[in-house]
C-alpha cells in the first residue's frame, strides 16, 4: 500500500503502464472532405488537416486534401476525384472511405453517382451536410446587389490567398446549397449508388438547445432556427440526415472541424473522427 507522500507524488507524475491509445484498423484509407466557406482560411493545412494527422497517429492512412472553398458542387467534385485517384495510386488501395463535412458531403455524393467513383468509394459518412439545403443560402442570395458583390469579391480574395490555383464562383456555389435546388434538383438526380454505404451525423448547438455555440455563429444560428429549427450555425439537424443516421452530435459547425472549444461542450474533433474510423473498421471497411 502506497504511503501518503507516494500517493501525492503519483497524482502529480503518475504514469499509465500503457498510455498510448489503441490502433484503429481500417481496410481502406480514409479521405476527410471539407466544406464551404471562410473557415478554410483559418486552419493551417486546411479544414481537417490536424484531424487527418491525428488519425495517422492512430494507424489510419488518412488524407485531408483541399479543393476550391468557394465553388460549385460539380467543380469541387472533379477536384476530389483527382485527389482520390492520387491517394489510390499512392496507397495501392482498392477503395477509400470518405468522411465528408458540410458541403463536402454533397461533393461526395456527386462524385460517386455522376463521376463514376462508386467502384472506388466504399463508404460515405457525412457530418452536418445540408442534404436538404440550408436556408442560410437563400438569405445570402436575398441580400442587396452591393452586399452580394462584396461577398463575391471577398470570397475570391480568400480563395486565391488560401490556394493560389483555386478559382471561385461564390454566387453559383451558394445557389447549390439552397433548399429549393438541393431538394428539387440535386436529390432527384444525384441518387445514392447501391454499391456504396451511406451514413450521416447531424449536429446541434445554440438556439433551442443547451449546447454552447461560437459567438461568431450565433447570428446565423438564430436566423436558421427561425426557418428550420435546431441547427449548428450552418445546417439544421433535419437537413443533415441522410442514409443510415448514426446520431446527432453536440457541437457547432466550427467545433466539428476543431475550431473553438467552449465550457460545457465535451466535443473533441480528433476523437470524433477516430471513432468514425473505428466504426468503419469494425464494419469491415
Amino acid at each position: 500500500m502506497r504511503t501518503l507522500p507516494q500517493q501525492a507524488l503519483g497524482s502529480l507524475i503518475g504514469r499509465d503502464p500503457f498510455p498510448q491509445p489503441p490502433v484503429v484498423h481500417t481496410r481502406y484509407p480514409v479521405v476527410l472532405m471539407h466544406g464551404f466557406g471562410l473557415l478554410a482560411s483559418l486552419r493551417r493545412g486546411g479544414h481537417l488537416h490536424e484531424e487527418a494527422l491525428y488519425l495517422r497517429s492512430r494507424g489510419v492512412l488518412a488524407y485531408a486534401p483541399n479543393v476550391s472553398p468557394y465553388h460549385t458542387v460539380p467543380f469541387r467534385a472533379a477536384q476530389w476525384k483527382h485527389n482520390i485517384l492520387r491517394i489510390l495510386a499512392e496507397t495501392r488501395a482498392e477503395a477509400v472511405n470518405c468522411i465528408a463535412h458540410s458541403m463536402g458531403g454533397l461533393d461526395a455524393r456527386f462524385l460517386i453517382r455522376e463521376l463514376g467513383m462508386h467502384d472506388v468509394v466504399a463508404t460515405l459518412v457525412t457530418v452536418s451536410t445540408p442534404h436538404h439545403g440550408s436556408a442560410l443560402a437563400d438569405i445570402m442570395l436575398e441580400q442587396p446587389q452591393r452586399v452580394a458583390s462584396w461577398m463575391t469579391d471577398a470570397a475570391r480574395w480568400v480563395s486565391e490567398a488560401t490556394m493560389a490555383t483555386s478559382p471561385s464562383d461564390f454566387r453559383r456555389a451558394v445557389a447549390d446549397l439552397t433548399p429549393g435546388y438541393v431538394t428539387g434538383t440535386f436529390n432527384a438526380s444525384v441518387t445514392d449508388h447501391p454499391a456504396v454505404r451511406y451514413w450521416s451525423y447531424s449536429a446541434r448547438a445554440g438556439r433551442g438547445t443547451d449546447i454552447p455555440i461560437n459567438p461568431v455563429l450565433r447570428p446565423l444560428n438564430a436566423l436558421l432556427y427561425a426557418r428550420e429549427g435546431v441547427n449548428d450555425g450552418f445546417v439544421s439537424e433535419n437537413s443533415a440526415r441522410w442514409g443510415e443516421v448514426l446520431g446527432t452530435i453536440d457541437a457547432d459547425h466550427a467545433q466539428q472541424i476543431g475550431i473553438g472549444r467552449f465550457v460545457g461542450s465535451g466535443f473533441e474533433s480528433n476523437r470524433f473522427y477516430a471513432d468514425i474510423a473505428d466504426r468503419l473498421g469494425r464494419a469491415g471497411f
